[in-house]
């Protein structure tokens, strides 16, 4: 079984910085992209960032600039740095994993329970 485990949340105030980090456990044969979701309040969950397996990145337009994705293949873990925080970015922030458990399996997503980030004065 595979499980994905945030860490890293909690609040800061505005012009801050933060540091996600997603570890991924369980049996896996390979993980393909992993990223960073965010659900707000009353919204839906949106896509933060994104890296591939060989460390391509993508953002969206409204965290350009102030986050950065990185990954750790080794370890099996990828990381958001958040800086220059700003109170729309108050979410709940979810890691996902697309991966294989086998060789012949076929590729599917995994999503963690989500930490929780709130930026606040």
């Amino acid at each position: 079984q595979v499980q994905l485990l945030e860490s890293g949340g909690g609040l800061v105030q505005p012009g801050g910085s933060l540091r996600l980090s997603c570890e991924v456990s369980g049996i896996i044969f390979t993980i393909n992209d992993m990223g960073w979701y965010r659900q707000a309040p009353g919204k839906e969950r949106e896509l933060v960032a994104v890296i591939t397996s060989v460390g391509s990145t993508n953002y969206a337009d409204s965290v350009k600039g102030r986050f950065t994705i990185s990954r750790d293949n080794a370890k099996n873990m990828v990381f958001l740095q958040m800086n220059s925080l700003k109170a729309e970015d108050t979410a709940v922030y979810y890691c996902k994993a697309n991966l294989k458990v086998a060789k012949w399996s076929l590729r599917r997503d995994a999503w963690g329970q989500g930490t929780l980030v709130t930026v606040s004065s």
